[in-house]
């Protein structure tokens, strides 16, 4: 079958952007450590912030948690008004590193 000159090019352009929205982006290992890394640093500031100055093994804590839980941390430091409620959450949330 043979398409109108017009038809066909709207043909391809819908395919190809078919095509686009069906193709899955790549992440490196070096971009997804670089987007870990800077979620930690950005909740480590944001918690600086919220409930004062953080001690090593409080960072070292925060930096081993997995991505999934510092996105959760990120969001549960909204309620967060004391240096105590940042601990709780720590104990809640142990990590893998941890025994």
């Amino acid at each position: 079958m043979i398409l109108p000159k017009a038809l066909e090019a709207e043909f391809w352009q819908d395919f190809k952007e078919f095509e686009q929205e069906r193709a899955m982006s790549y992440i490196t290992t070096g971009e997804r450590i670089g987007y870990e890394r800077g979620q930690q640093e950005l909740v480590l500031r944001l918690l600086q912030r919220r409930v004062g100055e953080l001690s090593q093994e409080v960072k070292k804590q925060v930096q081993a948690l997995s991505l999934e839980d510092l996105e959760a941390l990120g969001e549960a430091l909204l309620d967060f008004t004391a240096m105590g409620d940042l601990l709780n959450w720590l104990q809640a949330h142990p990590n893998e590193t941890e025994n």
